[in-house]
């Protein structure tokens, strides 16, 4: 049974709720994956080498793929905030980020046809398909007939802190440190940074959704350990898979090893960030 009776009857919104103010800087911080200028990126492309290309294109594809997984599993949260009843305020952050996860689908099969001018490649990781196809859809759509808060915590540490708060990082990193650095591609190294700044919101309302929930159930925390326990080594793997094909000559100088640590300390980063709020309750 849903319960309508709380958000729809308490007449105003709850000002200084987190979520809200997320949902608020989202409709300031809106941007066109159509507006970016890419006349330089495809200028630019034409310079760089077969192997610059094609971990850029490995990259990018990735980063598709994951959009467009993303974008398909965020709504069973959405219903089971819904089922709740009286976290309205949740219910309408989810609104803005379900509508960014498809403009960053938007903005990467745009990449394709207009730099690349190509055909994103097939992500070959046997860890990144684990994550995406398996573990990443079975974590959301549990919450379709289980809407309990073990469900929920391992759905939004999957999605919120593995995915977005850890791969998703890294590859921001990636980009900043191939295009950034050098100058190159500055319409696709602008919109990166713009699909960073929204998925900085979508990690802030996950660390304040599980925080939610492990205050109301201190038993919450060791589900939610266990969970990015079994998630962490995939995603490290799928990092080190990215770097694999080109042995010690990976293009634009690019270090594994500090991908590898990067993510590792994104992982704790969070995790620093959910036990400081925790301590707090």
């Amino acid at each position: 049974m849903i319960n309508r009776a709380s958000p729809y009857n308490r007449h105003m919104l709850r000002a200084d709720n987190l979520p809200l103010q997320l949902y608020h800087k989202a409709k300031t911080l809106m941007w066109d994956p159509r507006a970016i200028d890419l006349t330089q990126d495809a200028r630019d492309w034409q310079q760089l080498s077969h192997e610059e290309r094609d971990i850029l294109l490995r990259l990018a594809a990735q980063f598709l793929q994951g959009e467009e997984a993303v974008t398909h599993d965020l709504t069973p949260l959405l219903l089971v905030l819904r089922r709740q009843g009286d976290l309205l305020e949740e219910e309408m952050f989810l609104t803005t980020q379900l509508f960014e996860e498809s403009k960053h689908v938007e903005w990467f099969a745009r990449w394709f046809d207009e730099v690349a001018q190509a055909s994103p490649p097939a992500v070959e990781s046997s860890a990144y398909r684990a994550l995406f196809m398996h573990e990443l859809p079975r974590a959301l759509d549990r919450l379709l007939h289980d809407a309990s808060p073990h469900a929920q915590v391992e759905a939004i540490a999957t999605y919120h802190l593995i995915v977005e708060g850890v791969l998703a990082e890294t590859g921001y990193r990636g980009y900043a440190r191939a295009l950034g650095e050098r100058g190159l591609l500055p319409g696709t190294t602008h919109a990166i940074a713009l699909v960073q700044r929204d998925e900085s919101r979508h990690i802030a309302y996950g660390l304040h959704a599980l925080t939610r929930l492990c205050r109301a159930d201190a038993a919450l925390w060791e589900a939610l350990m266990a969970r990015l326990n079994h998630l962490l080594p995939l995603a490290l793997e799928i990092v080190r898979d990215t770097f694999a094909p080109y042995g010690d000559a990976v293009p634009f100088g690019l270090d594994p090893a500090e991908f590898v640590t990067y993510a590792s300390n994104q992982f704790d980063h969070r995790l620093r960030v959910l036990e400081r709020e925790l301590a707090l309750a």
